[in-house]
């Protein structure tokens, strides 16, 4: 195995040391160099799916909808935007506009599989035309300009016949590119996968999937500065990162001393019938902490699902509850222990571990702690675009 680095020290590529002497790897280390977009690393994570897959001739059509299918979670489950925003609030990505589209059309659940995206894509193919055709105005011809510098010849931007038989020329007499174009307009246009790079790409599919995913995270973190946990935001929600068994301990340990109101419905918190559910979305802050955490009829959790729920008036009761916990594990030994087997999985938070938690705070202390913390939390997911559950609707 041989490591490509960039100038600026950065690990970008890792392929076999026998490629090196047939292809031009180092032109291939730059097919992500420089985006004005993220549907540029969309569209070579595409190509290397397909490749995996043994495929060696497709159309732009089918790699837009690979995109598509790829980047639907990151913007519908996790609220994403793949190149941030307009000051107008108007989305920048092309790619995120096409799922946007394709979400408004079919209706789909925001957890959807990829197999139902793409029945959904071909189901609403000409709705989704326009926005397609334009993910293929550049990023085919850009995503190879690495290669370029080799010719004596210049590429003419403006131009499609005129690049891809430029690019079929550079195939030929200069250096084996890793697709050339057909002839065939927009997204119709075909594309053939070169045999060697083919190869390449197989032996060494899981090293160049992770390369891709580490400069997509780049990109998309410097866009969504106010997202944590944004490496976890690439795939649909996985519920085995979920670590919530010694959270419910504790909270049946308080049901068992004392009585707790749901903070949505007023009523009693039956023992028999809750789940320990997020105030703020798990999707958005990806982490099981203890400070965001409340036992939840379990007829209500479908229905909050992804959503925010309202400020006021239920941060109030939801600190109270929590104000209720912290009082008890500092009243009975028992529940203390409860509470300290969460530090593994459920109290992280630098704060809550040397503020919120520690002995001695009255009730009004400790909510405005928990408050001047959730705060800000809350507003970056409202930003970041998180629906308002509005409670009242709910039967």
């Amino acid at each position: 195995m041989v490591e490509y680095y960039t100038s600026q020290g950065d690990n970008h590529l890792i392929v076999e040391q026998k490629y090196y002497n047939m292809l031009d790897i180092e032109g291939f280390s730059q097919m992500m160099k420089d985006p004005s977009y993220c549907y540029k690393f969309y569209w070579l994570e595409a190509i290397v799916h397909l490749i995996s897959e043994n495929v060696y001739q497709t159309t732009f059509d089918e790699i837009i909808d690979e995109m598509i299918s790829n980047a639907w979670y990151s913007v519908r489950e996790f609220h994403i935007h793949l190149s941030g925003i307009q000051s107008d609030g108007m989305v920048r990505d092309g790619l995120e506009r096409a799922v946007n589209l394709l979400s408004e059309y079919s209706s789909l659940p925001a957890n959807a599989s990829k197999v139902e995206i793409k029945n959904a894509i071909k189901e609403y193919n000409n709705e989704l035309k326009a926005v397609k055709e334009q993910l293929t105005n550049m990023v085919p011809y850009r995503a190879l300009s690495g290669f370029f510098s080799k010719s004596d010849e210049t590429a003419d931007w403006g131009s499609v016949k005129r690049l891809t038989a430029y690019i079929k020329k550079v195939n030929r007499m200069i250096t084996p590119l890793p697709y050339t174009l057909g002839d065939s307009s927009k997204l119709k246009k075909e594309v053939y996968f070169n045999p060697d790079w083919v190869l390449m790409i197989q032996d060494n599919t899981v090293n160049i999937l992770g390369w891709i995913q580490y400069e997509k995270v780049k990109w998309l973190q410097n866009n969504n500065p106010e997202a944590p946990g944004l490496v976890y935001k690439l795939a649909p929600m996985d519920e085995k990162m979920r670590k919530l068994p010694h959270v419910r301990k504790l909270w049946e340990g308080i049901l068992d001393v004392c009585e707790v109101r749901d903070v949505f419905t007023g009523k009693l918190v039956d023992e028999k019938q809750y789940d320990i559910d997020h105030f703020i979305p798990w999707s958005f802050v990806m982490n099981d902490e203890l400070w965001n955490l409340m036992p939840m009829d379990s007829s209500l959790n479908s229905s909050k699902n992804n959503k925010l729920p309202k400020w006021e008036p239920f941060f109030e009761i939801f600190a109270g509850n929590q104000f209720i916990m912290y009082k008890k594990i500092y009243e009975k030994p028992e529940l203390h222990k409860l509470f300290e087997a969460c530090y593994r999985d459920n109290l992280h938070s630098i704060w809550a571990v040397r503020e919120l938690y520690t002995a001695g705070k009255g009730k009004p202390e400790f909510c405005h702690i928990l408050e001047k913390n959730m705060q800000p939390v809350y507003d970056s997911a409202r930003r970041q675009g998180y629906e308002i559950w509005n409670r009242d609707k709910v039967q």
